[in-house]
């Protein structure tokens, strides 16, 4: 995918879950997290089944099926030999709606398996990138 096509998808959404955020500061997926509710124009829900304390001062949910909406971007932090277990359990929340959605794997995960669950079902996929890293350089300031 894409500069334009990236940039695209990050103008379009309004929304993204974080999946596999950590509480622990140190953590890239608390960091991007941190990032997205502080510096981007998005609603951010973070999920990690194991957490029951919020994390950044936002609730944790266990799971896609919890969330009050289907983000437009779903942000997943798992190793990619995880990704398939981490489709299979999440997606049937969002299977109804899937269909111009964003499944996005950060930078240095990548799984064509997964890739092609999703984009048979209609949903866009991002593999190996930083949403991060993406928005600072493709987003202007105060978008």
């Amino acid at each position: 995918m894409n500069n334009t096509e990236i940039k695209s998808i990050l103008e379009n959404a309004s929304s993204v879950a974080v999946i596999g955020v950590s509480s622990k500061p140190d953590r890239a997926s608390h960091q991007v997290a941190a990032y997205l509710i502080e510096q981007t124009h998005f609603d951010v829900y973070l999920i990690n089944p194991t957490v029951t304390a919020e994390i950044l001062g936002q609730p944790v949910y266990k799971s896609l099926a919890d969330l009050p909406v289907v983000p437009d971007i779903i942000d997943v932090f798992r190793k990619g030999e995880d990704m398939p277990a981490v489709f299979a359990t999440e997606f049937p929340a969002i299977a109804d709606s899937a269909s111009g959605k964003t499944w996005w794997m950060q930078l240095g995960i990548e799984n064509q398996d997964v890739a092609k669950l999703a984009m048979d079902a209609g949903m866009k996929v991002v593999m190996d990138r930083c949403i991060k890293v993406d928005y600072q350089n493709l987003i202007p300031e105060g978008k």
